[in-house]
């Protein structure tokens, strides 16, 4: 599956990037304010591959730069069922929690701007996102693509148990 991946990273491939936020972090010396930026991005093709990455650099440019090698080097591929997600799902990483529910088509991505930059990205259109515990941009995304990687289709399922899943129309 990672060589699919980095087949479709070439030079005329239709991977989008966003910059979800800059940090800024700045040290006082001697002679006043030194400054360093760090990014987080977020890359995908908006057909079910996503990925996310954080550079740091002097410069707000080299940083971006960094972070968006860094995502293309971790594009992973998401379930989807149509334009939303196949069920719900509930991402985390460290005091953030992000419940991600299927919503009829229409809807939008309902979601603040860290989660939705990932979501749009990964090419999910409607669905509805609550987010409990920190707000903190970097582990928002990381919750977000946490729960896009857990996400499973009903053919997997019926995979692992064996069973035979019978199409049922939802909206």
């Amino acid at each position: 599956m990672a060589e699919d991946l980095r087949i479709a990273v070439g030079q005329d491939s239709p991977i989008e990037d966003t910059v979800v936020k800059v940090f800024r972090c700045s040290k006082v010396v001697k002679g006043g304010r030194r400054f360093s930026f760090s990014a987080m991005v977020a890359v995908g093709d908006r057909k079910g591959t996503v990925g996310i990455g954080y550079g740091k650099a002097r410069e707000v440019p080299k940083a971006v730069e960094k972070a968006v090698k860094d995502a293309k080097k971790q594009l992973k591929k998401v379930s989807m069922n149509g334009q939303t997600i196949p069920h719900q799902i509930t991402g985390k990483f460290g005091a953030t929690k992000i419940i991600m529910l299927p919503a009829s088509p229409g809807t939008g991505v309902i979601a603040g701007s860290s989660a939705r930059a990932v979501l749009e990205l990964a090419g999910v259109q409607d669905v509805l996102t609550k987010i409990y515990g920190s707000t903190a941009t970097k582990n928002v995304v990381r919750a977000t693509m946490d729960g896009l990687l857990r996400l499973r289709s009903p053919q997997a399922i019926s995979e692992l148990r064996s069973v035979e899943v019978e199409a049922v129309k939802r909206w």
